[in-house]
């Protein structure tokens, strides 16, 4: 499958009204010719060229072995007491482009899970070129809160009218209160998850004195979460800020003190109906109410283990019946299917999506929330993160979505080809691996026990694969994980196959 060329200027995506004032604007206050500024504002830019598409293939031989001198030098940094323990500099990158990083060690390695999956399109996309053609045309990143910029205020409508399956002309008025409308600009992805859970417990408590008042202000919110296959906590994984944190069983303790009568968070096993139905029996009750139902589509910090449709169906219709709002968790797997987000792939309505990781393309940490009319609740303060309104953050984000809704056919076939891929080396070596997980890029290796994962992915990381196995959680599968970037093709995807194939015969 090739992928289709994509050929942009920043008038192409931001329009030729805004581009012209912007080019007005610059040479009054630097004095640079407006012709040169126009220029540059209708310069296309290849967003994946197809000669550099080429050259890559050509280093697939040298993936896992030195390519470049090792850095002489290299500082020891700072860091924590837990960082510094699981650091491995000699895997830092010195540079990269594409699927590829080059590690201070002068190693060729292939970023199979995209750098903890935030390179959605690999390093240096071509296409990102636009965010320099931006920077000379003067347009600022920073702005705030009261002032968001154009090409923020642009991006909001893209993604109202992509999470809603809209065109990209379609009038945003046609909208109703059930469905996904509105925006909130975040930094993080943890913020984001963050924003999410006040938009439920808003409903509960008073975020300051002399707002409008919570209609369930008498009972004790429930967080209700997907958790371990043992009905922990742990399985899942909304961000890392503290509530959150306690949401997945971190702070047992103060969680504990807070359970009676503040906040509740209760597990229900992936894919159980009957936890399901019982968790609502128990606490869709006085004094006790649910307030949020958080999930995942695809568990990447649990084994990759897929959601069933009939599971977030059933879950979905329970929380209309009670009045609970849905969040769909799209931080990992937004942008990562044709869809744009995985829910629509479910055919979900939910309430509140998080969205975030690789949409920015790691050029930017930027992250935002959806959210419906009816839930639409919180104050500006309620959410307020002034570098969330970055412009220049906006069109990494705009540039992703040009990339991939022009490839969504490529897109897809690269999913299926990875997804048969790593599946087909279950039925080679059932001795050594116990399955499979995950869906399209998103996928896991599950092997029997998590010392032959750990083997396995040392000794891919020796072949030049980043891969590692979640050895760090007490109950989680020995899954070795993989999330290979978008602009991966078919003899990436061969050539890491046929290696993982050579590793696990040594297991075997």
């Amino acid at each position: 499958m090739e992928f289709r060329a994509v050929k942009r200027s920043l008038v192409d995506l931001l329009g030729s009204d805004y581009l012209d004032a912007v080019c007005r604007a610059q040479a009054l206050l630097s004095g640079c010719p407006e012709s040169d500024l126009q220029a540059l504002s209708r310069e296309p830019v290849d967003f994946w060229p197809t000669d550099m598409q080429r050259h890559l293939h050509t280093l697939l031989p040298h993936v896992g072995g030195r390519v470049a001198a090792p850095l002489a030098v290299s500082p020891a940094g700072a860091g924590t007491a837990a960082f510094c323990a699981v650091s491995k500099s000699a895997m830092a990158p010195v540079s990269g482009l594409g699927y590829y990083r080059i590690s201070e060690d002068g190693r060729l390695f292939v970023i199979a899970k995209s750098e903890h999956y935030h390179v959605l399109l690999g390093h240096g996309f071509p296409g990102y070129r636009l965010l320099e053609h931006a920077r000379r045309l003067g347009i600022p990143n920073a702005t705030h809160n009261n002032t968001r910029g154009p090409v923020v205020r642009k991006l909001e409508e893209s993604l109202i009218r992509l999470a809603n399956g809209m065109g990209e002309q379609d009038p945003l008025t046609a909208l109703v209160p059930d469905q996904l409308s509105r925006v909130i600009n975040i930094e993080t992805g943890s913020l984001a998850a963050e924003t999410a859970l006040k938009l439920a417990l808003v409903r509960f408590y008073d975020t300051e004195a002399g707002g409008p008042a919570a209609p369930y202000a008498d009972r004790v919110p429930v967080i209700l979460v997907v958790g371990n296959d043992a009905g922990g906590l742990q399985g899942n994984y909304h961000g890392t800020t503290l509530m959150p944190q306690l949401m997945r069983g971190m702070w047992p303790g103060l969680l504990g003190r807070m359970a009676p009568g503040t906040f509740r968070v209760v597990a229900v096993r992936p894919n159980s109906m009957e936890d399901l139905e019982a968790a609502f029996r128990e606490h869709e009750r006085a004094p006790a109410k649910i307030a949020a139902f958080f999930h995942e589509m695809v568990m990447m910090n649990y084994g990759a283990l897929v959601m069933t449709p009939e599971f977030l169906e059933r879950a979905y219709a329970l929380c209309r019946e009670h009045d609970v709002p849905t969040v769909a968790d799209e931080i990992q797997s937004c942008m990562w299917y044709p869809e744009g987000f995985l829910y629509r792939r479910y055919g979900l309505a939910p309430s509140i999506v998080v969205v975030g990781k690789g949409f920015s393309g790691g050029e930017y940490a930027a992250s935002r929330v959806l959210v419906t009319e009816a839930f639409d609740r919180l104050s500006q303060f309620g959410a307020l993160v002034t570098n969330g309104q970055e412009e220049l953050a906006s069109l990494a984000y705009l540039i992703t979505m040009t990339w991939v809704r022009e490839n969504r056919p490529a897109v897809e076939a690269m999913g299926r080809v990875i997804e048969a891929g790593i599946r087909s080396l279950t039925g080679e070596f059932p001795g050594v691996l116990a399955g499979a997980s995950g869906c399209g890029h998103l996928m896991g290796l599950r092997f029997r026990d998590i010392d032959t994962g750990k083997r396995f992915a040392e000794a891919m990381v020796q072949r030049g694969y980043d891969i590692s196995v979640q050895s760090y959680k007490a109950v989680c599968p020995p899954v070795a994980l993989i999330k290979l970037p978008l602009v991966a093709d078919e003899p990436v995807v061969e050539n890491m196959v046929g290696r993982m194939c050579d590793v696990l015969q040594r297991l075997a």
